[in-house]
């Protein structure tokens, strides 16, 4: 079974189609990336994926479950590592992972034990009671990514976790998403090809709502003939290189 099945979904604001007629269909334990110049329609569609928002039209099948009449079952299997990073700035970092633990439903005990296991996976025991606001850009981004992941999801999006980092930390996020590849299925949003081509096993491009191309990186640098996967979107996407 396919984690997602989308089929036609569409999304419409009056005079403005958002998205138009997606259909994707993303493997159990794939991570593929969603790429596109700033109004492609990414953004509605995480949204829409994540039951945050209604469709227009169409429906998208996640782990078998409806998102337009199944979300109650859907939300438990899912979470969301925003764009903003979504830390508690005052409470330390062992305090924001035990609060979301808690918050799915862990009892006391268990969400410290969760909360542990979390600080190890990403590097974070040494900064334990450090309040969140203290961290660098660099850590705040491994611990919003932790809080995401503490409730056990089946499916992960990430939007943007990069954004704003410098190079050795974005590398570092790297590894810790590469190590996530193949456990749970992620759809990761980015505006850094390079990001895209180092960690997904597939990439969709969306342009003006519509999905434009589908493949991995080289597949892609095959289909437009170019020397470098940055070219190859840009030639999708219509622009001039």
């Amino acid at each position: 079974m396919n984690a997602l099945e989308i089929r036609g979904l569409t999304k419409q604001y009056k005079n403005r189609m958002a998205v138009d007629a997606l259909d994707l269909s993303i493997k159990q334990g794939e991570l593929i990336a969603l790429l596109g110049q700033n109004g492609a329609g990414k953004t509605t569609t995480i949204k829409m994926l994540s039951c945050l928002l209604t469709p227009t039209s169409g429906d998208a099948l996640m782990l078998g479950y409806s998102i337009k009449t199944d979300a109650t079952k859907i939300k438990p299997q899912i979470n969301v590592s925003p764009q903003e990073t979504a830390v508690a700035p005052t409470l330390s970092v062992r305090e924001n992972l035990e609060l979301i633990a808690r918050i799915y439903g862990s009892a006391k005990e268990a969400a410290k034990e969760k909360a542990q296991a979390s600080m190890e996976v990403f590097g974070l025991t040494e900064h334990a009671k450090d309040r969140a606001k203290a961290l660098s850009g660099g850590m705040q981004r491994r611990l919003s990514i932790a809080m995401a992941l503490i409730s056990e999801p089946k499916i992960l999006f990430l939007d943007e976790p990069t954004l704003g980092l410098d190079v050795r930390a974005r590398r570092e996020l790297w590894k810790k998403i590469g190590e996530l590849k193949g456990k749970i299925t992620i759809i990761l949003t980015t505006h850094y090809m390079e990001e895209a081509e180092a960690l997904s096993d597939c990439i969709a491009i969306l342009h003006e709502g519509r999905l434009k191309a589908l493949g991995s990186a080289e597949e892609l640098k095959q289909q437009t003939r170019t020397g470098s996967f940055e070219d190859a979107f840009l030639t999708l996407t219509g622009a001039d290189i």
